[in-house]
């Protein structure tokens, strides 16, 4: 999640938080690992939502926030729930193949897997979630500790399958941990419990903005001023660029899948035509 990767003992692979880049210089512009040139400034990645059980007899991934992004769901096998808190509270929704629902920066959301849910997940300010935009629902003591919020959030960088989906459980348990712990708050305190919570984030994830800057700089605004740029040409009689036509075919990752927060994740890359 930020250039600090957790300590680890002499022989042993150092850990990996979400949106970590081993090597990367400081001030440098963080790698691209979103797609180049797709629609609106979106990313894309395909979700198989994890059916493990949890503390309270329900099967899925780890709740959690996004800091910056919209993320949204189109469902397309399965069935299941999605839980969310938002200024309008705690809620359900049910998901089945069909299902379209997005939620905005700040939202606590848990997918709730009933029967293999798979869905397409969408997600606004490209590169930014790749960057690990999130944070957990962990308890709060270790929400208000960098380090150990950075210990408990790492997956091994490198390993077998076992290793990582037991890193992967253990997160997720934690992180359900601290949601059942919020939801007892908010039942106390109301939104006081939920402001406390976005506080936390907002501490976690603050130096690592200037980052989080550059790559929307270079994507999400790039993007914007290339559409500005020929708006203005257009109404200029200028169609130069429609000449520069292209097509970009995507092409998945290898496997195996990435252990993402609410299951195994397959993503794409795509070539960057500005490389050429």
């Amino acid at each position: 999640m930020n250039n600090q990767t957790p300590a680890h003992g002499p022989g042993q692979t150092p850990a990996r938080t979400p949106g970590s880049s081993p090597g990367q210089a400081r001030g440098s512009i963080p790698p691209a690992r979103s797609l180049p040139r797709f629609p609106g400034g979106t990313s894309l990645s395909q979700l198989c939502v994890y059916d493990w059980e949890t503390s309270d007899g329900l099967h899925g991934g780890s709740p959690h926030l996004h800091t910056l992004s919209t993320e949204a769901y189109v469902v397309t096998s399965g069935r299941g729930e999605v839980h969310t808190i938002s200024s309008a509270g705690p809620a359900v929704d049910a998901l089945a193949a069909g299902s379209l629902l997005w939620f905005t920066p700040g939202t606590v959301h848990r997918l709730v897997n009933h029967d293999q849910l798979q869905l397409q997940v969408i997600m606004s300010n490209a590169g930014l979630p790749e960057a690990g935009d999130a944070v957990l629902t962990f308890p709060e003591e270790i929400l208000a500790d960098p380090q150990r919020y950075r210990d408990a959030v790492a997956l091994p960088a490198e390993g077998d399958e076992a290793a990582s989906a037991e890193a992967a459980r253990a997160r997720r348990d934690l992180a359900i941990e601290g949601y059942e712990q919020l939801l007892g708050r908010m039942e106390a305190q109301g939104q006081e419990a939920m402001q406390r919570f976005h506080g936390l984030a907002v501490d976690l994830v603050r130096p690592r903005v200037g980052d989080w800057q550059r790559i929307w700089e270079h994507s999400v605004e790039a993007e914007t001023e290339r559409t500005r740029a020929q708006l203005l040409a257009l109404g200029a009689g200028d169609g130069a660029h429609l000449q520069e036509a292209a097509v970009i075919r995507g092409e998945p990752r290898p496997e195996p899948r990435l252990w993402g927060m609410c299951g195994r994740l397959q993503t794409w890359t795509g070539e960057d035509l500005e490389q050429h």
